[in-house]
């Protein structure tokens, strides 16, 4: 099994969350946060900010880390860690990137149905500040197979 740590990075402060639909690669055609592969000798908090910077074009100040998740496909050997962040500061102008194209949602327009299945079991305890880690396992359709989740004082 091959394992990548990733990261998800939002942009949230109630009521508004900023998502960025994906373009192209893995994950092309949902809404999601921004992230990708952690680069080797890159810490995690720093592939984060690379990626948002890559993504939206802004560099974010504080990053709050809310959990981990684990992702695994019954069509491939794919292991994925993804470290999942909060930022409610930023500097620049968010702009769309080959890769991503953002945008601001109130919390109760969030596009579920075109996101990833799994976003609605763990996103809402992201939306209530809490920190949690999880597994979910998808069928070739990327519908969840199996899931477990629990919230955490601290990570």
């Amino acid at each position: 099994m091959s394992k990548k740590v990733m990261t998800i990075t939002f942009l949230y402060q109630s009521p508004n969350i900023l998502l960025g639909m994906k373009k192209r690669g893995f994950g092309a055609g949902r809404w999601n946060g921004f992230g990708g592969k952690v680069e080797e000798g890159e810490s995690i908090e720093d592939t984060a900010r690379r990626e948002i910077f890559e993504e939206a074009g802004i560099h974010v100040g504080t990053l709050d880390k809310r959990g981990i998740l684990n992702f695994t496909f019954e069509h491939n050997d794919d292991h994925i860690e993804a470290h999942v962040f909060n930022t409610k500061d930023f500097e620049g102008e968010i702009t769309e990137s080959e890769e991503m194209r953002p945008q601001w949602f109130k919390v109760s327009e969030i596009p579920f149905t075109e996101m990833w299945k799994s976003d609605t079991i763990w996103l809402p305890l992201f939306l209530e500040g809490k920190h949690f880690t999880g597994s979910f396992h998808f069928d070739e359709s990327h519908t969840v197979l199996m899931h477990g989740l629990q919230e955490n004082a601290q990570l």
